[in-house]
């Protein structure tokens, strides 16, 4: 079963471009009310950890946070890994895309998509 978290600090938190793409991401794939971002991390990449960002629906041991309107389903171990960091969209000439700025991440690759601690 899952835990509804409304009132404990998320984890993790969206920059205004990241929740604006996430509204738009989630309108065009027509996905209804059943559906949140799934935020995680899981082993791989070439640093050793890869970040986990997609439309999901819950799934047992979920915790379920409201962020600026976006609900995230989170499994509670991954909150270790991800505790402040934040999530921004990038859309200019240079890069396209989710960034992640993660405070517990002692090396990231150069894509940024992958992390140690």
């Amino acid at each position: 079963m899952s835990t509804a978290v409304e009132t404990a600090i998320a984890p993790v938190s969206f920059t205004e471009g990241a929740v604006k793409e996430i509204n738009k991401l989630k309108y065009q794939q027509e996905l209804n009310d059943d559906f949140g971002l799934r935020v995680g991390v899981e082993g791989g990449g070439c640093a050793g950890m890869n970040y986990i960002l997609g439309f999901d629906q819950q799934k047992d041991g979920d915790q379920i946070y409201y962020i600026n309107g976006v609900k995230v389903y989170m499994h509670k171990a991954h909150g270790l890994y991800l505790a402040g960091m934040q999530v921004d969209f990038q859309d200019g000439l240079n890069a396209r895309g989710f960034t992640f700025n993660n405070p517990n991440a002692s090396s990231t690759c150069g894509c940024g998509t992958s992390f140690s601690v």
